[in-house]
């Protein structure tokens, strides 16, 4: 970011809203966040919501929650408002449109009338010849007559970019330096869609163009794909913005993170009692962004030290590790830190709120005979380890082998379900039937997994309770410990 442009500097982040906020949108917000602070820049918030197949309906106010809690306020956004809206783009699709329009015009895209099945037979083709998948140009052959004799007939189609055939594009990542791609290796990437909506590709480059975004600071994933967005901004004859390509968050093993081995989710953090302060400061180590001497003094930091001390580009690429044993001490150490007043107060507004106990306590009091026993009927709501042994979740006539796989499936299920007690017990049951198993078996294996015990209040509304976040972490826990503990028998 050179010195002329800083006062200038627009960014954005821009998540999907289909599940739970992510860590990594956290990690990209506080990185743009932090350049937008620094420099009396603007930092745009853009609700990305074009893939109705994926959208969930409650994401979005998900993420404006879990983006408050850590700090992280825009200047620009859906529920704020501002100059360049609207910020939902689902709600600029005849931007798109109009776009897309222009390039069909300039003849730097092509309608394309393939069919699903015809793209599924060339891409098997490819794969049984060990070629990249990738979409062969059929329709960029098509005459002006064959297009009208296929609008004619109302044939669906969609919108194709037209890469050119040779050459290359070159890019400059402010991280890596210049980064080339050959044509080649570029696809002829959908821009619109069959039902009208943009695909990342052009709503992107569209939207970063009109909302002014000098700095695109995203995740390295995206670098495949940037050849692409140059493309159309040439396509279009715009100016190129800066790229910043921030290195992938990874597991211990160096992996990407993922569900699969480490909660992902926002909520999830909320919920179990991380603090904000202890997350942002986690997530501010990432990468090398503070200066060593800071860092290796005491490794805690404040979100105005950042905004004082940290320089997006000391970013390292190698990818920087997210370690739950680190974040797990980290957090340690402010709670610890926290006055006796502030630590109740932490406590009363997570684990012990007024919200959270009342919902508890509606589905226990007519299981109780003395107060006392609240904490007996409700324990797995607050513990963070609930491991049951084998004679507590082992149904009879079942082997480990088929439980432990059932358990998996159960956990699949509820991942793809909406989280009301009215969706997951069909669900549930579906899957349970499908797969031979009774809802006894069934709903008993769920029940000892998530409270370690074969007894607890009733079961799919203790779930909503406890959240989704939380239920599928203590499935992944119970599935994983399981794995080691068949290692350790072999």
């Amino acid at each position: 970011m050179t010195a002329d442009t800083e006062q200038n500097i627009r960014v954005r982040i821009a998540p999907s809203p289909t599940g739970d906020p992510h860590v990594g949108t956290a990690y990209i917000g506080l990185i743009n966040f932090l350049c937008a602070r620094q420099r009396n820049g603007k930092f745009v918030l853009r609700i990305e919501d074009t893939d109705r197949t994926r959208f969930v309906s409650t994401s979005e106010q998900m993420i404006f929650e879990a983006l408050r809690w850590l700090g992280l306020s825009w200047d620009e956004g859906p529920d704020v408002g501002g100059p360049y809206g609207p910020y939902r783009q689902s709600e600029r699709t005849e931007i798109y449109r109009e776009h897309a329009d222009l390039l069909l015009a300039s003849g730097s895209a092509y309608r394309c009338f393939c069919t699903p099945e015809e793209l599924e037979a060339v891409r098997r083709q490819q794969m049984a010849a060990r070629l990249p998948a990738r979409y062969p140009g059929t329709c960029r052959r098509l005459s002006v007559s064959e297009v009208e004799a296929n609008l004619s007939a109302a044939r669906p189609f969609v919108i194709r970019m037209k890469v050119p055939g040779s050459g290359s594009t070159t890019f400059r990542d402010e991280l890596r330096g210049a980064i080339t791609f050959e044509h080649t290796n570029v696809d002829d990437q959908v821009l619109i869609k069959s039902d009208g909506f943009p695909t990342y590709h052009l709503a992107n480059v569209v939207d970063d163009y009109l909302m002014r975004i000098t700095d695109v600071i995203r995740a390295e994933e995206w670098i495949s794909s940037t050849p692409k967005h140059v493309l159309l901004y040439q396509a279009f004859g715009w100016p190129v913005p800066r790229f910043w390509h921030m290195p992938l968050l990874r597991n211990v093993d160096k992996s990407k993170i993922s569900k699969r081995k480490n909660p992902v989710s926002l909520v999830y953090y909320r919920q179990a009692g991380y603090l904000p302060e202890a997350m942002l400061n986690f997530l501010g180590l990432m990468g090398g962004g503070m200066p060593a001497d800071i860092n290796n003094a005491t490794e805690k930091f404040t979100l105005e030290d950042m905004m004082q001390h940290f320089d997006i580009r000391n970013i390292r690429p190698a990818g920087p590790v997210f370690d739950l044993t680190k974040l797990r001490w980290l957090n340690g150490e402010y709670l610890r830190a926290l006055s006796p007043q502030a630590f109740y107060g932490a406590l009363r507004s997570t684990i012990l709120s007024d919200h959270y106990l009342s919902r508890i306590a509606g589905l226990v009091q007519t299981r109780m005979e003395t107060l006392g026993q609240f904490g007996d009927l409700t324990n797995f709501f607050f513990a963070e380890n609930v491991l049951p042994p084998p004679e507590v979740f082992l149904p009879k006539k079942r082997s480990i082998e088929e439980t432990l796989a059932f358990a998996a499936e159960q956990l699949a299920t509820l991942e793809a379900t909406e989280w009301t007690a009215e969706a997951l017990e069909p669900a549930l049951k579906q899957m349970g039937d499908a797969k031979g198993w009774s809802v006894k078996e069934n709903f008993m294996l769920l029940r000892a997994i998530l409270t370690g015990s074969t007894m607890s209040p009733p079961l799919l509304e203790s779930m909503v309770i406890f959240g989704k976040a939380r239920t599928l972490d203590r499935l992944r826990r119970f599935l994983d410990a399981q794995k080691k503990t068949a290692g350790h028998r072999k």
